[in-house]
C-alpha cells in the first residue's frame, strides 16, 4: 500500500506560460514550483506565498492568453491534492469503522462488549497529514530558491 501522505509520484508536466518575465515575477521555475505546491495542498494563497508571489497575480496569470498549459496544470494539481486527501481519509477509515472494542460492565461483571467509533482519531490523523504536507511543502520550496 502506498503512503497517502506522500507527494505525487511525478511532477505535473506542462508548458509554462510564455509571458514577458521579470526576475521577481512568474518565471517558468516559479510556475513549476507553484503547481507542485498546489498539488500538495489545494490552496492558491499558500502555493503562491510559497513562491513569493500573491494569489491575485496567480489568478491573473491563469487568465492570460498563452497560459492555457499553466491553467490546465493548475486544474490537475487541484485534482491531485484532493485525491491525496481522499486517499488519506480512506486509509484512516479502518481505524474509525473498526474502532476499538470496549467491555460493558453491569453489576460488577462484564456483560458484553461494543465497538467504539473514534472520530477524534480520524480528525487528529487528518490534521497530522496536513502538518506533514505543509512541512514537506515548506522544505521543498526552500530548496527551489
Amino acid at each position: 500500500m502506498t503512503d497517502p501522505s506522500a507527494p505525487p509520484s511525478a511532477p505535473i508536466d506542462f508548458t509554462p506560460a510564455a509571458i514577458r518575465t521579470r526576475r521577481d515575477g512568474w518565471t517558468p521555475e516559479r510556475q513549476r514550483a507553484f503547481i507542485a505546491a498546489l498539488a500538495l495542498r489545494p490552496s492558491v494563497t499558500a502555493a503562491a506565498a510559497s513562491v513569493g508571489l500573491s494569489a491575485r497575480s496567480a489568478y491573473k496569470l491563469r487568465q492570460k492568453v498563452g497560459a492555457e498549459g499553466f491553467a490546465a496544470a493548475w486544474d490537475r494539481a487541484i485534482e491531485a491534492a484532493f485525491a491525496g486527501r481522499i486517499a488519506a481519509a480512506a486509509a484512516a477509515v479502518p481505524d474509525i469503522v473498526g474502532g476499538s472494542t470496549v467491555p460493558y460492565f453491569y453489576g460488577g461483571r462484564q456483560r458484553g462488549e461494543f465497538q467504539s467509533l473514534d472520530n477524534g482519531r480520524l480528525i487528529a490523523r487528518l490534521r497530522n497529514l496536513e502538518r506533514q504536507q505543509s512541512a514537506r511543502l515548506g522544505s521543498s520550496m526552500k530548496s527551489n530558491g
